[in-house]
């Protein structure tokens, strides 16, 4: 996740990290995903750049 939100601030894409931490109070047993929102304008962008470093995208 650090990863992902580290690559689009670098590529100045805005971004929101929703449920971040509530995998820290779940304890990790991966009941409850962090999601990244992108805004629409962004979308293909984003999806480009993750893609490009091998970052695996939702196709939501």
């Amino acid at each position: 996740m650090s990863f992902t939100e580290s690559l689009l601030l670098d590529a100045g894409i805005d971004h929101t990290v929703l449920d971040g931490h509530m995998s820290v109070m779940e304890g990790s047993i991966g009941a409850l995903s962090c999601r990244i929102l992108v805004a629409e304008d962004q979308h293909d962008a984003a999806r480009r750049l993750l893609a490009d470093a091998g970052v695996a995208v939702n196709p939501s």
